[in-house]
């Protein structure tokens, strides 16, 4: 629901929001929370509205994939999942 209330912020005016590549984390106040709003998912998403973030987001995937490589676990987040469904086509 992180993309969705982001939406709804914006209308609201707000400009400042807060994520974590790929997704990772989660919350220990939570039980069972999967991760903090993927920032690379919410900077598609803003790109793809018009919405300018000064975030160079292919850049941000190469980020996301020396995570990934690093803690040899893939991030839940949908656009490192496309990064790397090309990365094995």
């Amino acid at each position: 629901m992180a993309l969705a209330n982001t939406l709804v912020s914006l209308e609201q005016g707000f400009f400042i929001f807060d994520g974590a590549l790929g997704g990772l984390g989660g919350c220990p106040y939570a039980k069972g929370a999967s991760g903090n709003v993927a920032t690379d998912d919410l900077v598609h998403m803003l790109h793809e509205m018009g919405i300018q973030t000064g975030i160079d987001h292919d850049q941000l995937l190469k980020a996301g994939q020396f995570i990934q490589n690093k803690i040899n676990k893939p991030l839940p987040s949908k656009q490192m999942n496309i990064c790397t469904q090309k990365a094995l086509s």
